[in-house]
């Protein structure tokens, strides 16, 4: 018996001291693991994002091959009936010529379901006549209302969520957003001044550059605004891009609005940013906070969040629409810097276009797609040149981006611009 309980007495167990030491070290393990483990996340969400840009640029040349030319932002009827071009009801009845260029590429990315809902008549509720803003009878025509008419929320294409459209590291998600996008068009370094960005402009009187009502000035200046691979309204093939395939960014990536005043995906509406770039981000952000515009220090911002304009225009919340704000970016200031759009107060901020950006949530920088389909991470320190230089207007006395003049805003606008004879040397 005696020696049964000496037995017992010696068995070896763990002090408390042991057992804190075994703790502290299992803690360290998790902290230096859990990083680690992020990290492992966010580059299969990055190579995730990468391949789905590969298929919208395979999709792409895929349209380019059974069309020979490239899809058209801003697509899509001017209107269905021909006693009125412009109005609200013309407006629910037809797109505007207002689709993206996601909207024509939707067969050639196994979306054709989808594509065969939009280019027919859509009945929301059969028999039950018309909703809230919808045409009357309860049908959609063909190719939806346009994007930046009420009418779309009811219209079921247009609010669909299309997963590979979306970057898997972006975390937003529903409304006030449509169905949202990652994935935005280059439309290049250039816009035409003096209180217009006449390359995203719409109605009768814009319209005429693409030959729906013909006029002379508008269409040269369109030409000169246009110096991307995507020009509103307007067809562009491969011959058309004069500097390579494999120096001429054809789409991009850009952050969806999250609501939280992001200064890249909020973009401020101040007269300053036609002619000057980077004021906005100068004079309009955040001391504290300078990734996030400061509300109290512009009247434009202070009436947009009075108004909440963003609610309807938010970076990124329409993949159906050819607005800049939803899916397109210029190559002016680099990647994830602050956004502006060229129509001041609280309607219609996105419809005059602006000098959007480029960026992702991804660390570092954003991905693009060249012409040629190859698809490169471009970081956020890559060289963009002059970001003060004055733009296309007929107001300034020494333009730089006219035709024939080479990006002032270095290596990244001259990816930007697809017959500016721009030399690209080295790796980027």
């Amino acid at each position: 018996m005696s020696f049964r309980n000496q037995n017992r007495r010696d068995r070896p167990g763990f002090t408390l001291v042991e057992l804190l030491v075994v703790i502290a070290i299992i803690g360290v393990l998790v902290g230096l693991l859990l990083p680690a483990v992020q990290a492992a996340r966010e580059a299969a969400r990055r190579m995730s994002c990468s391949n789905n840009m590969k298929q919208i640029g395979i999709a792409i040349h895929d349209y380019h091959d059974s069309f020979k030319r490239f899809p058209t932002q801003q697509n899509g009827p001017a209107a269905f009936e021909q006693g009125g071009i412009w109005g609200g009801s013309q407006r629910a009845d037809s797109p505007m010529m207002g689709n993206s260029y996601l909207v024509a590429i939707l067969p050639f990315m196994e979306q054709t379901p989808l594509w065969e809902e939009i280019s027919n008549p859509f009945d929301t509720i059969p028999n039950d006549g018309p909703l809230v803003f919808q045409p009357a009878g309860g049908d959609f025509r063909p190719f939806g209302p346009s994007p930046d008419h009420d009418s779309g929320s009811s219209y079921a294409p247009w609010i669909t969520e299309i997963a590979t459209l979306r970057c898997p590291s972006d975390p937003g998600v529903g409304l006030p957003a449509r169905g949202r996008t990652n994935y935005a068009a280059c439309s290049g370094d250039a816009w035409f001044g003096n209180g217009n960005d006449t390359s995203m402009l719409y109605g009768p009187w814009q319209w005429n550059f693409v030959g729906f009502q013909r006029n002379d000035y508008w269409s040269t200046i369109a030409q000169e605004s246009n110096r991307g691979v995507f020009m509103s309204r307007q067809q562009t093939r491969i011959r058309d891009i004069l500097d390579g395939t494999a120096n001429t960014i054809m789409i991009g990536e850009i952050p969806t609005d999250l609501g939280d005043n992001d200064r890249r995906t909020n973009a401020l509406n101040a007269t300053e940013c036609i002619t000057i770039p980077n004021f906005a981000q100068a004079n309009f952000a955040d001391p504290t906070r300078p990734l996030y515009w400061d509300p109290t220090a512009s009247p434009d911002l202070s009436s947009e969040a009075a108004t909440g304009w963003t609610a309807r225009y938010g970076r990124g919340f329409r993949w159906h629409s050819g607005f800049e704000a939803n899916s397109g970016f210029k190559t002016v200031l680099g990647p994830n810097q602050a956004s502006c759009g060229f129509n001041t107060g609280s309607w219609f901020p996105d419809v005059r276009g602006g000098n959007y950006t480029a960026g992702s949530r991804h660390p570092g920088g954003c991905h693009i797609v060249l012409a040629d389909g190859a698809v490169r991470f471009i970081t956020d320190s890559i060289e963009a040149g002059n970001p003060l230089a004055e733009q296309v207007s007929r107001n300034a006395t020494a333009p730089t981006s006219r035709p024939g003049n080479r990006s002032p805003f270095g290596l990244w606008g001259a990816l930007g611009t697809r017959a500016n004879k721009e030399v690209i040397s080295g790796d980027f």
